[in-house]
């Protein structure tokens, strides 16, 4: 499998598509560990589901040496290794819109991901006002 050297780690490259997922959702209802992170999903009456990796969007905070702060209306969340992702520095800029996919690190006290890729959303305000109903609709469909 591929790896993505980084200082001190080795990120796998998820084989599956990620999962739209809102930060509260990682908060609340993870279980597992690293590399081996699972969604709950007991209180809608269905099986876990594996999170080899993510899809968040949110509004940076801050953003230094690779990292960044993100909010999202669930909740804040931290992103780590942007300096490795291809075109993610242009859009380290407090306020900007982005989206970010990427492989989980932690989940308390508040999520944290390894990016794989960051996109700036901010042309199109349609991004963020629908993200959160983005998100339920595609977990509707999920089965």
């Amino acid at each position: 499998m591929a790896a993505t050297r980084g200082s001190q780690c080795a990120v796998r490259l998820p084989r599956s598509p990620p999962l739209k997922v809102l930060a509260e959702q990682l908060r609340r209802d993870t279980e597992g560990g690293p590399g081996a992170w699972r969604l709950s999903r007991a209180s809608a009456g269905r099986g876990p589901l594996a999170l080899e990796a993510v899809w968040m969007q949110g509004t940076v905070v801050t953003a230094a040496g690779g990292e960044a702060r993100l909010r999202d209306p669930s909740g804040a969340f931290s992103v780590s290794g942007l300096e490795r992702v291809p075109r993610g520095r242009p859009c380290l800029v407090p306020g900007k819109y982005v989206m970010v996919m990427g492989v989980i690190q932690a989940c308390s006290p508040e999520p944290s991901l390894q990016a794989v890729k960051m996109t700036d959303l901010s042309s199109n305000p349609v991004h963020q006002s629908m993200w959160e109903l983005e998100v339920e609709d595609f977990h509707s469909h999920l089965p």
